[in-house]
């Protein structure tokens, strides 16, 4: 069982926790918690009927999640030598999730993805819903992607509501809002690269390690390390320490990602496993691929790349040249590198022992994993 899958299993109330491990599933659960009660006070305070569904299908979408950047923040603060009432880290935590499910709501709009967690994706349902409730068939899809788009929008201020409802002082608003914007404008120098690369079969891995590093490593993994240390008043040199460890851990998580979508089972990703060679994304594996390939390998990668018609055969036919080139054993390889550099990093940092026990473990699931 990984550190993400333990919060579906609650402790035997008999067992005594033991204060030098970090219980990551409570964190898990307190998360939830926040979510839900947040959630259910805004249905509760709702000006009108139209707003509970849009909050239902919000809960349901949250349902999904992994929780990898709240318990991250968690790590972070404890990393610091946070102490007291988590309170406050919780919420900062939970409005963390809340900003996760903006970006991807706003990210399937971009990508005009199907599914999501194995459900359809947010626009889809809310066109879904649109023509059920007697709206026009053929205004559904405008009308989910318009719906979608301020779903995700009241996803990012509730986002910012969970953190200032978190009673912090001056001081520590003064730490963590820095970090917060930084979080959200890399993001969208990740998202906008990403963007501007999709659709292009290029040979060129430094952008597409550039795009990990800004869509994923610095926002999945450092940021949130750093706003949970921020908020136990962490020091510049605990913040290096987390980028030691966090930046090459996010890479491999990206790279996971990469691979899953292309070689990943849908029963466990949640997602077609044609979408990102029907969306022509621009990763790492496939930069390789082009670098390496035959000419008649990049006939076929040219006519399969980006076309919203490939089916099966043709991404078992990508798969086959992903796999003569090499270029799914270097990215294999360079996952096991960047693991192996969060390890080492984690030899040296200054935190409580059980924080690092934690990060090591995150480190594990979030490279090895098949979802």
């Amino acid at each position: 069982m990984t550190v993400l899958d333990q919060g579906l299993t609650p402790p035997a109330p008999d067992l005594i926790p033991d204060p030098a491990v970090l219980d990551l599933s409570a964190a898990r659960r307190d998360v939830d918690a926040t979510l839900a009660g947040f959630l259910d006070a805004k249905e509760q305070s709702a000006p009108g009927p139209e707003l509970p569904p849009l909050i239902a299908l919000l809960r349901r979408f949250l349902d999904g999640g992994k929780r990898l950047r709240p318990v991250l923040c968690v790590c972070g603060w404890h990393a610091a030598g946070g102490d007291g009432d988590p309170a406050a880290v919780t919420d900062a935590a939970a409005g963390l999730e809340l900003f996760q499910a903006f970006a991807l709501i706003h990210d399937d709009v971009m990508d005009a993805s199907d599914t999501r967690r194995g459900q359809p994706s947010a626009h889809r349902a809310l066109a879904t819903a649109y023509t059920a409730n007697g709206g026009q068939s053929d205004r559904a899809e405008e009308h989910g992607l318009g719906a979608a788009v301020l779903l995700g929008d009241l996803a990012l201020v509730w986002s910012d509501e969970l953190l200032h409802r978190a009673g912090l002082n001056v001081g520590r608003l003064e730490q963590v809002l820095p970090l917060l914007d930084e979080m959200r404008s890399e993001v969208v120098y990740g998202q906008y690269l990403d963007l501007q690369t999709t659709g292009r079969l290029s040979d060129d891995v430094d952008t597409a390690l550039r795009v990990a590093r800004y869509k994923t490593a610095k926002y999945t993994v450092e940021r949130p390390l750093h706003i949970g240390a921020a908020l136990a008043g962490a020091s510049p040199g605990i913040l290096a320490a987390c980028s030691e460890f966090a930046l090459p851990l996010g890479e491999a998580f990206q790279l996971r990602d990469d691979l899953l979508g292309v070689f990943g089972d849908p029963r466990q990703t949640g997602k077609p496993v044609l979408d990102d060679l029907r969306s022509g994304k621009a990763t790492v594996l496939m930069a390789l691929a082009v670098q390496r390939a035959s000419r008649g390998e990049l006939r076929k990668l040219r006519a399969v790349f980006g076309s919203p018609d490939v089916d099966e055969q043709d991404a078992t036919a990508v798969r086959k040249i992903l796999d003569r080139t090499g270029a799914r054993q270097t990215v294999d390889e360079m996952i096991r590198t960047r693991r192996e550099q969060a390890m080492a990093a984690l030899d040296h940092v200054p935190f409580p022992a059980a924080a690092v026990t934690a990060l090591r473990t995150i480190a594990e699931s979030a490279t090895a994993r098949q979802a």
